[in-house]
């Protein structure tokens, strides 16, 4: 039997799943927008969805952090930094015109 990851344990702690998350969020949130196309981008409300999938993915990636500081921690203090990015990403393309 191969073994399970902690990906679909929802209670046990998961970076990829926090980065999965944001990745997804990043995806969703351009998708939505009507990126692609320049002259095609416009408000969406779906957008919400985005931005909590992006939130979520930044309190899974919290759950990771270690409380001492290590190379570990400061890897996770880069992917926050990273989601704080797109969520304001996704917050502005929710905002947008």
């Amino acid at each position: 039997m191969p073994p399970r990851t902690s990906i679909f344990r929802l209670r046990q702690r998961s970076l990829l799943r926090g980065i999965l998350l944001c990745i997804g969020a990043f995806f969703l949130s351009l998708y939505l927008s009507g990126f692609p196309h320049m002259n095609t981008m416009h408000l969406s409300h779906w957008q919400t969805l985005a931005v909590l999938l992006a939130c979520w993915s930044m309190v899974e990636t919290i759950r990771c952090a270690d409380r001492t500081w290590s190379l570990y921690y400061a890897g996770v203090l880069i992917l926050l930094y990273s989601e704080v990015m797109i969520l304001s990403m996704a917050v502005f393309l929710f905002f947008y015109p």
